[in-house]
């Protein structure tokens, strides 16, 4: 079947109808009452810090302006500076921080992380510039995005691979196994499948109406993703209430995944500023027979919720079957 002849008028690039000045959005992009964004502030309490000022901690629920920054950030920001600490103090209090972010949250935000400050705003400039040509011009990367990234490209996805290893032998501590548990379970550091994907999301004339990345959880280990420095656009679902991330400077949103942690979220836009953001996912190897920790597990008391199967069998499910909140995931578990 020819997708195309589904939708009532021609697809047309949504960075070209931002740009074109309409003032409503096409009937194909509103979504359901029951999925729109929200303006109503939460009430939930602010989660503890490490190593952070207080200027960190401002959080906005909007999607419009800065006006709604009222309240408190809702995830907590930890400085990694002391996770390898000699000083036991110091690298306990670090791990503890994190430890009560993954169960309180399954994100987080990550100061004082090791990749530069002016690395992080080059590559984020660099797609930012890439998304502000032509249309026909960035046609001719479409299906080789290394001829752009060029050299910074290359050097940003290093340290954040560096970056993702470092975390996932904090992960393996926390859990009471050996630093490099997590990172073999997932072929070791030679054999992970790290990727990027950079996400624009142009100004919209009706943000109440939309989405820019509907509810999901992501499929791999864990996600790093660089937000945009001047607008936010990330929301956390909490129990029932969607939580709006306003990044921290020189952060990244450390999301822990579904073969670690599963977490719903999705992406809001605004009328006023285009966005971008940077999402590097930190993936097994794609062949690898992914299953519970045998250590953490226990038939008659902690019995696995999932059968093995390989990361690519997973992620084909979850392609097949669609994003859906975090359904796909939970149809997974066994009876």
């Amino acid at each position: 079947m020819n997708c195309l002849h589904s939708w009532p008028e021609p697809i047309v690039r949504v960075q070209s109808l931002s740009e074109s000045g309409i003032k409503k959005l096409p009937q194909r992009y509103i979504k359901p009452p029951s999925q729109r964004p929200t303006r109503v502030n939460n009430s939930l309490s602010s989660s503890s810090q490490l190593g952070c000022d207080d200027g960190d901690r401002r959080h906005h629920l909007g999607f419009d302006s800065d006006d709604d920054d009222k309240t408190d950030i809702n995830i907590p920001v930890i400085s990694l500076e002391d996770a390898f600490s000699s000083d036991k103090a110091l690298r306990e209090a670090t791990m503890a921080a994190i430890s009560s972010a993954c169960h309180e949250w399954g994100f987080f935000q990550l100061v004082n992380h090791g990749v530069s400050p002016e690395l992080m705003k080059q590559a984020r400039n660099t797609w930012r510039e890439f998304f502000g040509q032509p249309v026909e011009e960035k046609q001719r990367y479409a299906n080789s995005p290394s001829t752009y990234e060029g050299n910074v490209i290359e050097e940003y996805e290093k340290e954040v691979v560096s970056l993702g290893e470092r975390l996932m032998k904090v992960l393996s501590m926390n859990l009471g196994l050996k630093e490099d548990h997590l990172l073999n379970c997932f072929g070791g550091e030679k054999n992970i499948g790290a990727c990027l994907r950079v996400n624009f999301y142009p100004k919209c004339p009706q943000p109440d109406l939309t989405l820019g990345l509907s509810s999901h959880s992501d499929p791999g280990g864990m996600t790093l993703l660089l937000p945009d420095e001047n607008v936010a656009g990330l929301q956390i679902r909490k129990d029932k209430s969607w939580i709006t991330v306003k990044p921290a400077p020189n952060a990244f949103i450390v999301n822990l995944a579904d073969q670690i942690q599963s977490v719903e979220h999705r992406v809001i836009v605004n009328s006023e500023k285009d966005r971008v953001s940077l999402a590097f996912f930190y993936n097994p190897k794609s062949d690898i027979i992914i299953e519970p920790i045998k250590q953490l597990v226990d038939d008659e008391t902690r019995p696995p919720l999932y059968s093995p199967m390989t990361f690519d069998e997973y992620r084909l499910f979850i392609r097949t079957k669609g994003i859906s909140g975090k359904s796909q995931v939970e149809s997974l578990k066994s009876p």
